[in-house]
């Protein structure tokens, strides 16, 4: 028999279809169930409208910005626990149990830690070591660490900006500050998909650009639009590459 929890899984979509239905088949696999899944796509997707409404989801649809859409989740939950998810993500299957816990060890809110999926490897190893050492020398630890809060410690802390990068960044240092916020112990699968189509240093690299010039303000959708050019050239040189 399936037991329910008091959190709202959100998870927000934009040209990963395929990648969302997967993970909601694996959630839906578990033994424990959170109490609503919340899909918000940044395009109309009848294939995972369709795809929701058979398997117990909500599904909303608004313009393609991650902050929006998560925020959009937000708005629409009603359980007391919010937990975000990226719909490329493989998080473990005790993770429900692991954020009530969690709770009742009075902790307001947190995130898991960060491990590639699929076959291990010493870029693999070598690259979470960083992630790791970067927050517990205080680095925000970002979405694809599947962050879990208070629903009313969300709202109280202004919630995600509606900014297609670094969206987490304010809301993760306001809770850090008025909450107890936890990294917890338990591991999420982050796709490696990036890495291996750029370069793991490569990749690297242009995260942590991307990150210093945010510090230093540059806007968020502009260095949004900076990543999206760099991805068109890399694949424009891929493909230059094959025709030769």
């Amino acid at each position: 028999m399936k037991k329910f929890s008091d959190i709202a899984i959100i998870i927000p979509v934009f040209h990963d279809t395929s990648e969302c239905c997967a993970l909601i088949n694996y959630i839906r696999s578990w033994e424990q169930q959170p109490r609503e899944i919340i899909v918000i796509s940044g395009e109309e997707d009848t294939e995972l409208y369709g795809f929701c409404t058979d398997n117990g989801c909500a599904y909303y649809s608004t313009h393609a910005c991650r902050g929006a859409q998560l925020d959009m989740g937000a708005k629409f939950s009603t359980a007391p626990i919010l937990w975000f998810l990226h719909a490329d993500s493989t998080p473990h299957y005790s993770s429900l149990s692991d954020i009530t816990t969690a709770y009742t060890e009075e902790c307001d809110g947190g995130h898991f830690k960060f491990k590639f999926t699929g076959s291990r490897s010493w870029k693999k190893i070598f690259f979470e070591y960083l992630v790791s050492l970067r927050i517990r020398l205080g680095g925000i630890p970002y979405g694809d660490q599947g962050l879990f809060m208070r629903r009313q410690n969300y709202f109280n802390c202004g919630g995600f900006y509606h900014q297609s990068l670094f969206e987490e960044v304010n809301l993760v240092r306001k809770l850090r500050k008025k909450s107890r916020f936890r990294s917890l112990k338990t591991a999420i699968g982050v796709s490696p998909r990036r890495w291996q189509k750029k370069g793991w240093i490569k990749q690297s690299l242009i995260n942590r650009s991307l990150a210093i010039r945010y510090i230093l303000g540059v806007p968020a959708e502009q260095l949004a639009l900076r990543y999206d050019q760099i991805d068109s050239r890399l694949k424009l040189n891929k493909n230059q590459e094959t025709d030769v």
